[in-house]
């Protein structure tokens, strides 16, 4: 095996160096197209954050909701979520092809040993320690064998090269994709979470309702007993009353259902998981949008699709490395005897050491189409990612302006809350006075409950704009974080 190691270093090796030295990647090298972006937010005038600018670099996202619970339920998303997982699974696939393609830029060494028994009748050649004799009586040879090869294809076009670029892009938009997909459950969690809350408010509100509805009934009774008001006002008094009864127990459905979905998100079956009914907050907290340029380096899904657009880039100089000819360098060592005692002998050695050019003469415009359909690729990924940029910019102008709109409609809704309140308490004592009809009793307290629910539901909207505020400024995350 030495002489063959010789040889190689000897002979193979400025040869190598030569072709290594004058080598070259086909094909356009990436740069990533420009974007213009705007100065600022248009929605964001007039509207201020709660929290500092650097609340999302300070820990995970949702800490700046304060909420213990879901704090528990956060931290199981990555590792229990199905949907995570297989985004890992991707990632760790796209991290193996990377390895893949760079072993194509080092030499593959095989060994191979043979025993091989034949029979040939007529004239035939023995081989045994170096002495070749002819075969007439057809009797049985067995013939010995071994031997080791290389074959080293020579990256001298940049097509392996050009493979790597392509896989290791693949591979950090996989990457990209995995924070999306984490980001993403987390959001989900998020907004969910905030609903089952705001569901747990509304079963509140309506035990209230019904309590207070209670006790305008025995007070509707009551005046019936004594001959103050008519059989009607009971009557109208307990069809409310199953009103609301019916409402308080058809909102136990979506809190159900939405606490089943919270259990799948962190990876737990349903009856696995159980979150106990608390009060919901009334704050919401917000964070800055920051300068739009930053978007283009802060959301996952972005960097996700420029990291496709250099990937398809690095494709085309693969397509195009296919029009030169590829040179590969081989070499082998055997020895063939039918003494196994005397195999390893120079009587019984062949070797063999040089290099093999081949060229496509005629592919019908295999090559050609091949490098147009690369190129179409690359143009499609540059248009998904400017979509991808102008969506996200979208999505952030979209939950500034509801986050300003809806705490505009807080402060009303608010004191409609209040007024309502207010109006219900003096219809029922004007009631009881005798100087309206219940009739108006039950329309104060329709509006009054009325007037709840909207305040709860914009809260509720409040929140769920917040999540998806962060989510849409890619909840901390950094292309920095991609690996390098």
């Amino acid at each position: 095996m030495r002489p063959l190691r010789s040889a190689l270093l000897g002979a193979g090796m400025p040869l190598v160096a030569a072709c290594l030295v004058a080598a070259c990647a086909v094909g356009p090298n990436y740069k990533r197209p420009a974007f213009h972006t705007a100065p600022g937010y248009k929605e964001e005038n007039g509207w201020k954050p709660t929290e500092p600018a650097d609340a999302m670099s300070r820990g995970p996202w949702w800490k700046i909701f304060n909420d213990e619970v879901l704090d528990q339920l956060e931290a199981k998303i990555e590792v229990s979520n199905e949907n995570v997982k297989a985004a890992l699974a991707a990632y760790d696939q796209a991290k193996a092809l990377v390895d893949q393609s760079r072993a194509g830029l080092w030499p593959t060494a095989t060994a191979n040993l043979s025993r091989i028994r034949s029979a040939q009748h007529g004239l035939g050649a023995i081989s045994a320690g170096g002495v070749t004799t002819l075969n007439t009586s057809g009797e049985t040879v067995t013939t010995n064998t071994v031997g080791v090869g290389v074959n080293w294809p020579l990256d001298i076009w940049g097509q392996i090269r050009r493979t790597v670029e392509s896989n290791k892009a693949s591979w950090q938009s996989s990457a990209a994709a995995l924070a999306a997909a984490k980001l993403s459950a987390q959001a989900t969690l998020a907004t969910d979470y905030f609903e089952l809350r705001a569901q747990d408010q509304l079963e509140k509100l309506l035990d209230d309702t019904v309590i207070a509805e209670q006790l305008s009934l025995k007070i509707t009774e009551s005046r019936y007993r004594y001959g103050v008001a008519a059989k009607a006002d009971v009557v109208s008094a307990e069809a409310q009353l199953l009103s609301s009864q019916a409402q308080q127990i058809n909102a136990k459905i979506q809190r159900a259902v939405l606490e089943h979905a919270i259990a799948v998100l962190v990876g737990a079956q349903p009856a696995e998981l159980s979150v106990s009914p608390t009060a919901m907050r009334t704050d919401v907290p917000t964070v800055p949008a920051g300068i739009p340029s930053a978007l283009l380096e802060r959301r996952p899904d972005v960097a996700e699709a420029e990291r496709k657009m250099a990937a398809a880039n690095a494709q085309i100089g693969v397509a195009k490395a296919a029009y030169f000819p590829t040179l590969t360098l081989s070499g082998s060592d055997q020895y063939t005897s039918t003494m196994w005692s005397h195999l390893i002998s120079l009587p019984n050695r062949a070797w063999s050491l040089g290099p093999s050019l081949a060229e496509t003469i005629f592919d019908a415009g295999a090559r050609g189409a091949e490098v147009r359909g690369a190129r179409a690729a690359y143009e499609a990924n540059v248009a998904t990612y400017r979509q991808t940029v102008l969506s996200g910019f979208q999505q952030v102008e979209d939950e500034i302006a509801t986050l300003r709109i809806l705490e505009q409609q807080a402060v009303v809704e608010e004191q409609a809350v209040k007024a309502a309140r207010e109006a219900e308490l003096l219809t029922l004592n004007q009631y009881k006075a005798g100087t309206v009809p219940y009739s108006s009793v039950i329309t104060a307290q329709t509006t009054r409950l009325a007037a709840e629910e909207t305040a709860l539901t914009v809260l509720s909207s409040r929140l769920q704009a917040s999540v998806a505020l962060i989510e849409a400024l890619g909840g901390g995350w950094s292309a920095e974080q991609l690996p390098r």
